[in-house]
């Protein structure tokens, strides 16, 4: 090997470290990240950053700091122009400014709530999933709860349907449909993100909101949304995908027409720009991951995939056939936001699934008292997770000093999947992961 040969390998080495430790850091201009580097790194950084270029796992030599896939925060973090209607108790209608598309400017409608006095307020931006539009009912939810909200629509439409210059529809052959890198800045996730991080920005910029107390939530592909916003966002202080996930090219209800028919470099792109396993290492909020055991579109192996890319802060919800809909009203989702944004009781902490045997354990941070129920979620059948049956048998709840160990046997037989389950006084149900026993 040649020197120049070898300089440029240990460069390229050393700056995938670089790279590393900024999406570990999520912060990635901070001095924090470069007094830890080595004298050689930390030069290379100078570089870079003299040259008004980072790298992320999305961008390559010649992208600016500000940019995440192909999200422009600094244009994004910006308050949008906007129109705000009349209020009507809870709610106002407004439209505001996103991304352009076709060299075109785009228009978002959405509602906005907020609960009457002059309070300062914790904010939520609420994203709706497929079939779905700016729901009124959703924000003045939250308004009820206490919360400014925005609920958006994501798929070109107004209140009395598309807007002549709204952005992209919400089909699978916009979501889908065939691009090159040129093209990225057309496609639906890249309008739909654009729209969610436009509409934080609207929301935080509001009287009586208190921008540093800002969430998101969002329902299957708003779940999907949700997960990509908050490993893009920083500002955000609270996350709750429901239901949506990434791995949607290894198993999800769009792998087989949709993935298993695209070209493999259409597919890697595809994954590549637009995959929530692409961000969701670099959330650094509280997530709570909702979903049922038999969902239609986003089984638990995905499921599962995904959440354990976040590093710390993830609590999960799976309940056994939980239905798949625009359902805003699950206690968890509610608790565990109040818990981040108001200080309100948080949900059960669960430690670790152990097994021995067939012997299975996990620790709760509270106390015996505190738990309604433990249980042991269980399947024996294999195929597709959407047609498992599953079922459940009491765990027990013994104390242990402040905390508790719940317990439970698995049955017998072979190819079980399995997790414990509790459930606090309030009928809030937390989860650990599942587990296969091959």
């Amino acid at each position: 090997m040649t020197a120049v040969a070898a300089f440029r390998s240990s460069a390229v080495s050393q700056l995938q470290e670089i790279e590393a430790r900024i999406c570990r850091e999520r912060r990635p201009l901070e001095s924090r990240v470069v007094r830890g580097l080595p004298h050689f790194q930390r030069v290379l950084f100078s570089v870079l950053f003299s040259l008004g270029v980072i790298l992320t796992p999305h961008l390559g030599f010649g992208q600016s700091a500000s940019q995440i896939g192909p999200w422009n925060l600094t244009e994004l973090q910006q308050v949008p122009p906007a129109s705000f209607g009349p209020r009507q108790d809870l709610l106002q209608p407004v439209y505001y400014q996103s991304n352009t598309r076709n060299n075109k400017p785009t228009r978002v409608f959405a509602w906005y709530a907020r609960p009457a006095g002059e309070e300062r307020v914790p904010g939520m931006v609420l994203v709706h999933g497929g079939g779905g539009k700016a729901f009124a009912d959703w924000a003045a939810h939250w308004a009820r709860r206490g919360y400014a909200a925005l609920a958006m629509d994501l798929a070109g439409h107004g209140p009395e349907g598309p807007l002549p210059d709204g952005g992209p529809d919400q089909s699978d052959e916009t979501k889908f449909g065939t691009f090159d890198d040129q093209a990225v800045a057309n496609m639906w996730t890249t309008h739909a993100i654009a729209a969610v991080i436009r509409g934080h920005s609207l929301l935080a910029a509001q009287p009586g909101v208190d921008a540093n107390r800002i969430g998101i939530t969002g329902i299957s592909w708003g779940g999907y949304l949700t997960c990509i916003a908050a490993g893009v966002d920083d500002r955000l202080r609270v996350a709750v995908p429901v239901y949506g996930c990434g791995f949607l090219h290894e198993n999800s209800v769009w792998r087989e027409p949709r993935f298993d028919r695209m070209p493999p470099a259409q597919r890697e792109r595809w994954v590549k720009w637009f995959d929530p396993s692409q961000y969701l290492p670099q959330v650094r909020c509280p997530i709570l991951f909702l979903n049922g055991t038999n969902d239609f579109a986003y089984p638990l192996d995905s499921y599962r995939r995904s959440y354990e890319l976040v590093p710390k802060q993830r609590t999960l919800s799976i309940i056994p056939r939980l239905p798949h809909g625009h359902i805003w009203t699950f206690r968890e989702v509610d608790f565990f936001v109040d818990s981040v944004l108001k200080e309100g009781e948080p949900l059960p902490v669960l430690g670790e699934l152990q097994t021995a045997g067939r012997a299975v354990s996990t620790t709760v941070n509270i106390a015996p008292a505190r738990l309604k129920e433990a249980a042991l979620h269980y399947t024996t059948d294999a195929g597709a997770w959407q047609n498992r049956e599953w079922k459940s048998l009491p765990a027990t709840i013994e104390p242990a000093g402040e905390r508790t160990i719940i317990r439970a046997m698995l049955p017998e037989g072979s190819q079980l999947v399995y997790y414990l389950a509790v459930k606090d006084s309030r009928d809030a149900t937390v989860s650990t992961r599942h587990a296969e026993l091959p």
